[in-house]
């Protein structure tokens, strides 16, 4: 049941990536507006996910489980009924929260059951399996809805596979709590929230129009003393959402610090991936969810593998050596064009899916190794906050880097393809005020195929920059992982001050 909710919660993610093109002309949405489409998403999930843990430890994760599995099917309802991007917006966020709760329920669960940490590997390794496969079959589904319907019924799989899973969850799952004594850390969580949502709204709208702009600035004013708020609340609490004593274990520092990174790069990538899909490639959802399934479903194969040589081979080199893969295979995708073949994308998809294949599972499961078990939702919260954290940030960092290198070259290519200075304002105008969408509604009767030549350049610079960009911060996380990630020492732990009261058996059916 723990691998149904994260398929749940990870569904959303590609189904929804890969539709963006689509939602954007339907929608009229500008780069910036869809940024927001996945963010809605991934903010309430980073913001909640320590929250959700807490609230599981207290009253039972197998109610944080049911709780979960309703937000998604509540959200996944209402952004099937969205008729503008902000319901789509409001969906979004419901199946966040959704998701923000299955993920630490989850892997809380799975720590319960399965207490040896050796033994726990092979369970986590399916887990991520599960997540990996989400990001598989989502393109392929939305494909498949695509071709056939609106946009709109990307989002009816989520309902009944929720509500099912409710349903056996109420039969089949054993009910458990953190042992101790837990609260819930509500400045601790008000701080959290302003954090994340502050600093993802100021890249974003930096990103379309100026960082040097008054609410950007404010925002970012906001984040940073919202920060130091949160690292002042959960010292002095004494039940803090994050114990910050966990971060005295150099594993789980490590850990959550490369989840961040590489996270912010692979949705980031995946984010450009799916524009340059369609704006470029000009290709339809399901022949742009084939390709992506180059990566998820090569991610998906992999990370049994190398969850099962984890007991032979240290999670540091399996890490460092995923990250390196994924960075040259982010660095082979700066080559492609509007005319790359199949053949040329998948391959180096498929490397990068190996890449993230030897990553997934070993950063997981060292991150609830590394603590001791009764801080083990703690630890999974933790780690999953900071990945999510990074993944909120991703889109919005390419989002913006991607506007202003198109909108800074557009020009450029526009006088390169001798169109008339009126043809020219009316591309930059139409693209500044409505996004890259509005350009396949521009009609320059004969200069129309010059104009979108012109434009798929300028997108391509783009997108190559961002790619660049993504290679680099993968470089980054495999450097922190090689640097900071190492095999803890016989008999040692994190020393975080054990529960003051024991509590009792955990409930079952």
């Amino acid at each position: 049941m723990a691998c149904v909710g994260v398929f749940v919660a990870y569904l959303p993610v590609t189904t929804v990536s890969v539709s963006l093109p689509i939602i954007q002309r339907s929608l009229d949405a500008s780069t910036a507006d869809l940024s927001w489409v996945t963010d809605a998403f991934v903010l309430p999930m980073a913001a909640l996910i320590l929250t959700a843990g807490v609230v599981g430890d207290v009253y039972g994760r197998r109610k944080v489980l049911q709780a979960g599995l309703a937000f998604c099917a509540i959200g996944a309802a209402i952004a099937l009924s969205a008729n503008s991007v902000e319901v789509l917006w409001f969906g979004q966020a419901f199946t966040g929260v959704g998701a923000a709760a299955l993920l630490p329920a989850t892997l809380g669960l799975i720590s319960h059951a399965v207490p040896d940490p050796r033994e726990r590997v092979k369970y986590v390794s399916m887990w991520t399996a599960s997540l990996v496969g989400a990001l598989a079959v989502g393109p392929v589904i939305a494909g498949v809805i695509l071709e056939n319907a609106s946009w709109r019924w990307i989002f009816v799989t989520p309902i009944p596979a929720s509500l099912l899973a409710m349903a056996a969850a109420a039969r089949y799952v054993a009910d458990s709590r953190a042992p101790g004594i837990r609260r819930l850390d509500w400045s601790g969580q008000i701080t959290a929230a302003v954090v994340i949502t502050s600093l993802v709204y100021a890249v974003i709208e930096g990103g379309s129009g100026s960082f040097g702009d008054t609410h950007v600035i404010a925002a970012l004013a906001l984040s940073a003393a919202a920060l130091l708020a949160f690292v002042v609340t959960e010292m002095r609490s004494s039940s803090p959402m994050l114990d910050l004593k966990l971060f005295r274990s150099a594993a789980f520092s490590a850990t959550a610090l490369v989840a961040l990174i590489s996270f912010l790069g692979l949705i980031g990538f995946i984010f450009v991936l799916s524009l340059y899909l369609g704006q470029v490639q000009q290709l339809g959802t399901l022949d742009a969810g084939y390709r992506m399934l180059m990566f998820t479903l090569t991610t998906m194969l992999a990370g049994p593998v190398f969850g099962r040589i984890m007991h032979r081979v240290s999670a540091r080199v399996l890490i460092t050596v995923g990250l390196l893969l994924a960075t040259g295979s982010l660095l082979s995708l700066t080559s492609i064009d509007a005319e790359t073949s199949f053949g040329a994308l998948a391959w180096r998809l498929i490397v990068l899916g190996v890449g993230f294949g030897a990553v997934f599972a070993p950063m997981t499961a060292t991150a609830i190794n590394s603590v001791p078990h009764h801080l083990a939702g703690m630890a999974a919260a933790g780690s999953n906050a900071f990945r999510q954290v990074g993944a909120a940030l991703g889109p919005a960092l390419m989002g913006a880097l991607l506007t202003t290198k198109v909108g800074n070259v557009l020009p450029d290519r526009l006088s390169d393809a001798q169109l008339g200075p009126a043809a020219q304002h009316q591309v930059t105008d139409a693209v500044e005020s409505a996004g890259f969408g509005a350009v396949h509604a521009i009609d320059l009767g004969a200069d129309t195929p010059t104009m979108l030549h012109a434009f798929s350049r300028a997108f391509l610079d783009g997108i190559h920059l961002c790619f660049t960009i993504a290679a680099a911060i993968m470089l980054l996380a495999a450097v922190t992982s090689a640097v900071l990630l190492r095999r803890p020492r016989s008999g040692t732990s994190v020393p975080v001050t054990a529960p003051r009261h024991a509590a009792g058996p955990a409930l079952t059916r």
